[in-house]
C-alpha cells in the first residue's frame, strides 16, 4: 500500500467515528495527482469522505487549517511535499491549535505537536543513497545499478497530543509504534 494511503488508514484507525477526513496537498507538487488518486481510492475503501485542501504558501497553510472546522473534518492527512517538509513545526503547531488529529510523514511533525507520523526510515534511505554514491564513485554506471527502496517504515505517535485531543490510542496501534512520545 502506498504510504499516503496507509497514513489515511492509520488516521481512520485512530478516529474511526470520523467519516470526513481532509487531505492537505501542495498544488505545485508534480506528484499531487498520484497522491490524490491513491488517497481517494483508500477513502472509498474505508467509506470516508475526502476533502482536498491546497496550500503552497504559509498563508494558505493557515487558511487550510482554519477551514477544517467548517468542513467538520475529523482529521487531516498532510500530503508528502518538500514545501511541507520544511514546515513540520508550523504544521504540528496548527494541528495542535486547531485540535485536529493529523498525520504526516516525518518524525519532526510528531515532535512539534502533530499526532502521528508514518514514513520510511530516513537513516535507511541515507544508507542506501550512500551505497549508491560509493558505487558510482568506484566507477559503476548509474544505469547499471539496481533500483532500491527503503523497506522499513516508522510509526511515531504523540500521546501528549492524543490526550489533548481527547483520543485514546488503541493498544494494538501503540504496540505497532516505533516510538511513542509522552
Amino acid at each position: 500500500m502506498e504510504l499516503a494511503a496507509k497514513r489515511l488508514q492509520l488516521l481512520h484507525e485512530l478516529v474511526p467515528a470520523a467519516n470526513i477526513i481532509a487531505v492537505l496537498v501542495n498544488p505545485t507538487d508534480s506528484n499531487v495527482e498520484t497522491t490524490l488518486k491513491s488517497l481517494r481510492a483508500a477513502a472509498r475503501d474505508l467509506g470516508l469522505q475526502l476533502h482536498v485542501l491546497r496550500a503552497s504558501t504559509e498563508r494558505e497553510i493557515d487558511d487550510a487549517f482554519a477551514a477544517l472546522s467548517q468542513l467538520k473534518a475529523g482529521g487531516v492527512v498532510i500530503g508528502p511535499d518538500v514545501f511541507f517538509n520544511t514546515r513540520s513545526e508550523q504544521l504540528g503547531a496548527l494541528a495542535s491549535r486547531h485540535g485536529v488529529a493529523a498525520i504526516y510523514q516525518y518524525r519532526a511533525f510528531a515532535l512539534a505537536g502533530g499526532l502521528m507520523s508514518y514514513s520510511g526510515d530516513i537513516a535507511e534511505s541515507h544508507r542506501l543513497a550512500g551505497g549508491y554514491t560509493g558505487q558510482i564513485l568506484k566507477g559503476e554506471k548509474p544505469a547499471n545499478l539496481p533500483v532500491q527502496q527503503a523497506t522499513k517504515v516508522e510509526l511515531i505517535i504523540n500521546l501528549k497530543t492524543a490526550k489533548a485531543l481527547g483520543l485514546t490510542i488503541p493498544l494494538p496501534l501503540v504496540g505497532r509504534a516505533d516510538e511513542v512520545i509522552e
